[in-house]
This record gives C-alpha cells, sequence and structure tokens, in this order.
C-alpha cells in the first residue's frame, strides 16, 4: 500500500486548506485512514482518524471542531478539511493508514502499517 498525500501550503491564520491521500496498490476495503503532524523539534502527534467506511472519525482535541475528515464512501482516499487555521497548526502532516482504526487514534505510531510522506502545511500569523 503506497500514501500519497497533497494539498499543503502556506496560508494566513484564519485561512482555511484542505489535504488529500490517496491510497494506492490494492490497499483492502477495511483499511482505516488518518492524518499526524510534526512541528519542528516536536514529537509527531495524531490529527484525525476515520473508519474504513467513514462512518467513525476521531480529532485531536486541539483541533476538534476546526478540522474535518472525511472518506466519501469507501474510496480509498481521505481528506482532511482544516478551518480557522492557527500558527501553531504550522507543522509537517502525515497520512496514515492501518488495519486497526485504534492504532491511528490512540496514537500507536510504532504500530502504524502504512505511511505517506508529509505534505508541508505553514500557517503565518
Amino acid at each position: 500500500v503506497q500514501l500519497q498525500a497533497s494539498g499543503g501550503g502556506l496560508v494566513q491564520a484564519g485561512g482555511l486548506m484542505r489535504l488529500s491521500c490517496e491510497a494506492s496498490g490494492r490497499p483492502p476495503s477495511s483499511i482505516a485512514m488518518g492524518w499526524f503532524r510534526q512541528a519542528p523539534g516536536a514529537e509527531r502527534e495524531f490529527v484525525a482518524a476515520v473508519n474504513w467506511n467513514g462512518e467513525n472519525t476521531y480529532y485531536a482535541d486541539s483541533v476538534k471542531g476546526r478540522f474535518t475528515i472525511s472518506r466519501p464512501g469507501t474510496e480509498n482516499t481521505v481528506y482532511l478539511q482544516m478551518e480557522r487555521l492557527k500558527p501553531e497548526d504550522t507543522a509537517l502532516y502525515y497520512c496514515a493508514a492501518d488495519y486497526h482504526f485504534g492504532t491511528l487514534y490512540a496514537s500507536e505510531l510504532d504500530d502504524v502499517d502504512y505511511w505517506g510522506q508529509g505534505t508541508q502545511v505553514t500557517v503565518s500569523s
């Protein structure tokens, strides 16, 4: 399974941005997907996750109410709509996929099955 993330860039505080991540290589339809981020000098942290059919989502407290993760139908593409962005949201955002939804939202980084390359999100003040 390969994960291809896109959509990062520079945005002003208060603005919005959408990230996309497509899973290829015949991922199983039951795979959960999510996003993590890592700011310079910080640990990689959980942002949001969605289960295999898009019906269950989970968010970090720091983004709840501002970010929305979605997965249309059972597509292997996940979107992260980010609104009211803050400078502290600046980070390298990583797409992730796992056969177990809980592995993602429990932030069990060492157990995550697949990682994509990061896409940089920079929020200017």
